[in-house]
């Protein structure tokens, strides 16, 4: 009989955060996925533990994951940690998450603390729909393509940086999306937390002076500017192309309407003419 992958959140700071059911089954599971056994030992060493650990990462996160199905595929159970947070977010972990399912493993998550959340809530920003877009690409050509992916996101966004990276990132995020409300999460749940309300602008001057430290989280709002209408002529093409795929009238002309700036009525009203005149 095969075993179980377990997902377990560790916390990202404050060793007083891990829970219950998470301690037991990392005391309980026969061997642990950590994608630092120096950090993860340092975690089971504070808690009393001792487990057969394996590496997991990014950058052996091929072998080793089939190394580990097999294991899970002979009967064994592990847990999978990241050295702060839930895995498989934004993390390798999601690789053997995927390696597990198409081999009939079991998975089963054991939530715990996460940097994403933990900075939305305390950012002062809507956060009742969001969009989490993790680290940017080291690549210029990818990165430059990511942001200008989110110039009309209207939803508050959500990053991680490193401190030697984050002047550079804030950079960018002007650059591309103008001055935008920011919540600079920092060190969070640890001794030197630090929650920076500001703007894009006044952060890049900030970093500008002094050196970041510690992991950071960026909430960043969306775009609240109203949109530019475009002639009819072209939000109603874009209808027809959303209709020509699927869509109904209506919705069609509500996704043109958002995308041009143009009213819903008026594009559907164009997109039902032609339509009787083609009958």
């Amino acid at each position: 009989m095969a075993g179980k992958l377990y997902i377990v959140g560790t916390p990202i700071g404050n060793l007083g955060d891990l829970s219950p059911r998470a301690l037991e089954t990392l005391a309980q599971c026969d061997f642990i996925a950590a994608e630092d056994t120096r950090v993860t030992g340092g975690l089971l060493t504070h808690f009393g533990l001792r487990k057969p650990m394996i590496s997991y990462f990014e950058h052996n996160q091929r072998e080793r994951g089939e190394e580990i199905l097999t294991r899970l595929l002979g009967g064994a159970t592990a847990a999978l940690v990241t050295d702060a947070g839930m895995p498989a977010v934004s993390d390798p972990g999601q690789a053997l998450v995927a390696l597990c399912a198409q081999n009939g493993i079991a998975v089963e998550a054991v939530p715990g603390p996460t940097a994403l959340t933990t900075a939305l809530s305390v950012a002062g920003m809507p956060c009742g729909r969001f969009t989490f877009e993790g680290f940017l690409s080291v690549n210029k050509r990818s990165r430059r393509e990511h942001l200008a992916e989110l110039v009309h996101e209207k939803r508050t966004m959500v990053f991680y940086e490193a401190p030697h990276k984050l002047a550079a990132t804030l950079t960018d995020l002007l650059e591309s999306l103008g001055d935008r409300p920011l919540s600079l999460a920092r060190e969070l749940t640890k001794l030197h937390e630090e929650i920076i309300r500001t703007t894009l602008a006044k952060a890049v001057a900030l970093y500008d002076t002094q050196a970041p430290r510690g992991e950071f989280v960026l909430v960043v709002g969306g775009d609240t500017r109203a949109p530019q209408a475009v002639p009819l002529d072209e939000a109603i093409e874009a209808a027809r192309a959303y209709r020509e795929s699927g869509l109904s009238p209506s919705a069609a002309a509500g996704r043109a309407a958002t995308e041009t700036g143009r009213k819903k009525g008026e594009i559907y009203k164009a997109l039902t003419e032609e339509q009787k005149n083609t009958l």
